[in-house]
């Protein structure tokens, strides 16, 4: 949701999926054309070189990775890290909100089915809105909480947790590789992952039309496929992987 290791993962369901008005796109974005490339960038979260062109609008060019299935949208056409907090600082969503718990419980019920009651865990990106800590702590289990830019204290990275928590925050990752690396050494063994993120199918017609693209803090898109790479990765369990929620057990 960075500039190094982990300012790549912003808080976490702040993110608006209304289609982005143009009038509402960061400076940078405001652009008739987009600079080309005289190489297809390497993949941001296997690191390979074997992304190719995957699709483009009016404001920005997307690559696919035939390695690990990641979407991305390449560095050169990332918003800065002061305007991708002015975009966060837009949102609205509040600890007690019915409607916004109803859409994180669709991560909190399975994870907690999953719990022993003594189990103490971190919610990664919480954004300036941490309701799901607010619900795991309700539950009564042990929580800590990190976000770069709204409780950025990395002290809490420097332990392992009986699972991590990392709601709509994976699709706006500058570095997904090494962020990834520090989500799955954050679990303990048998322990959990869980994250909530919107899946592509893969097809271009419909990504075409898939309003979580239009989100300028949105740069990782991924598939099935992807987390299914990840899991292979990691040598992790892949628990549920359908609509938005992926639960990984290492």
């Amino acid at each position: 949701m960075r500039h190094a290791l982990l300012v790549q993962s912003p808080g976490n369901a702040a993110s608006s999926h209304d289609d982005c008005k143009p009038d509402r796109l960061p400076q940078c974005l405001q652009t008739e054309k987009i600079p080309a490339l005289k190489k297809a960038p390497g993949c941001p979260l296997c690191k390979s070189d074997a992304a190719g062109f995957f699709y483009e609008d009016a404001r920005r060019r997307y690559f696919c990775c035939c390695i690990c299935s990641l979407i991305f949208v390449p560095e050169y056409l990332h918003i800065s890290s002061s305007e991708e907090k002015a975009q966060y600082d837009l949102h609205r969503n509040e600890v007690e909100d019915p409607a916004y718990r109803g859409f994180l419980s669709r991560l909190s019920v399975p994870l907690v089915a999953l719990l022993s009651p003594s189990a103490a865990g971190l919610e990664f990106g919480c954004g300036p809105g941490p309701a799901l800590l607010a619900m795991f702590r309700e539950a009564g289990y042990q929580m800590s909480a990190y976000d770069p830019f709204y409780l950025p204290d990395t002290s809490v990275l420097d332990h392992q947790y009986d699972f991590v928590s990392a709601t709509e925050v994976v699709e706006h990752l500058r570095d997904p590789e090494a962020t990834f690396e520090k989500l799955f050494s954050l679990v303990k063994p048998k322990g959990f992952l869980g994250l909530m993120t919107k899946m592509s199918n893969g097809a271009v017609e419909g990504f075409a039309r898939w309003h979580y693209k239009n989100d300028p803090t949105h740069i990782c898109f991924y598939q099935r496929s992807s987390f299914e790479w990840l899991a292979d990765r990691y040598q992790a369990n892949l628990i549920q992987c359908a609509g938005d929620v992926v639960i990984f057990q290492r």
